[in-house]
């Protein structure tokens, strides 16, 4: 693993540093920085001639700055010949504009791929993509994880009665992902009827299949951003009876409203990942940050030593 480096860009140094103590190499050495102008400034501090480098930095809040930071970033890699460059995305922003909902708008998830591929890019690694289909706008591999696993293993942790367990989806889009949460943790499965009032409202009523009346109500969701739809949700869950409501979610956005939201509404527990560096601001007693660090760990070393990425899920 001699030829293995990884790089952190400002968005999450923490997870960096987490995942070069999983594989016991040292972080590499970059320098970013601003000219009094506000252009980035980017240094690489270290030799990275023909070297497999992985660049880690989600384009997390605020999105537009560290996309411009992962794009200085790939092109100084480039520019210092090294041998492949891996594009590190644990949370890929403008992934919800993946198409055209309405005449004159832009596809900007597509636009963004071009441009990380355009840097110098050769290979990105993401995790829960909001929509599958964004791994086709790149036209380099991508590899696409799961944070399941860890999400699942936290909650089987907690002893909670498989029999009192109901996994639910907090709209009809989510339903394959809480299905497949479902069959690994074995609980049935019931589904939130949203509806959409307005362009920027939606309401949660009824729950379609499984009965939560008594139940531990777990509702799984790939990201939470101003956690509208999830808290109209549970708060359904709670209507309907159930006795405790958990929610699992990869990404914690958690920006405008988000936590007041959550700290009304009826979450016994709110489970999320450190994919998005959670500020100290937005930490709530009920909230729990589990780590990735060794997933995506497992995986740079699987495509370093061109190894089965998708081997890890089965």
């Amino acid at each position: 693993m001699n030829d293995l480096k990884i790089f952190s860009g400002p968005a999450n140094p923490a997870l960096t540093q987490d995942i070069c103590r999983y594989l016991n190499l040292p972080m590499g050495k970059i320098s970013l920085g601003r000219f009094p102008d506000g252009e980035i400034s980017c240094k690489i501090d270290e030799d990275v001639r023909g070297r497999d480098i992985f660049i880690v930095q989600p384009t997390c809040p605020p999105v537009n700055e560290h996309i411009m930071e992962l794009l200085v970033m790939i092109d100084s890699f480039k520019r210092a010949s090294s041998f492949r460059i891996t594009a590190v995305i644990p949370y890929f922003g403008y992934a919800r504009q993946d198409r055209k909902d309405a005449g004159r708008v832009p596809i900007t998830a597509k636009l963004v791929a071009n441009l990380i591929v355009r840097a110098g890019a050769d290979r990105v690694l993401a995790m829960d993509l909001h929509a599958a289909q964004i791994q086709g706008f790149f036209d380099v591999p991508v590899d696409h994880l799961y944070a399941a696993p860890v999400l699942n293993n936290h909650l089987q942790s907690l002893e909670i009665p498989k029999d009192d367990i109901v996994v639910v989806s907090a709209d009809e889009g989510g339903i394959k992902r809480a299905l497949g949460h479902a069959n690994r943790i074995g609980a049935p499965l019931g589904i939130i009827d949203k509806r959409r009032l307005s362009a920027d409202t939606t309401k949660s009523t009824n729950i379609i299949g499984a009965s939560v009346e008594g139940k531990t109500a777990i509702l799984f969701d790939d990201m939470i951003s101003t956690a509208g739809s999830i808290c109209g949700a549970a708060e359904v869950l709670h209507k309907h009876g159930a006795k405790s409501i958990y929610a699992a979610a990869t990404h914690g956005l958690l920006v405008g409203p988000a936590i007041e939201r959550l700290r009304q509404a009826p979450f016994n527990k709110i489970i999320i990942t450190d994919s998005i560096p959670l500020t100290p601001g937005k930490m709530l007693p009920n909230i729990t940050v589990l780590s990735v660090a060794s997933l995506l760990g497992q995986a740079i070393k699987r495509i370093h030593r061109n190894e089965s990425v998708s081997m890890m899920f089965q």
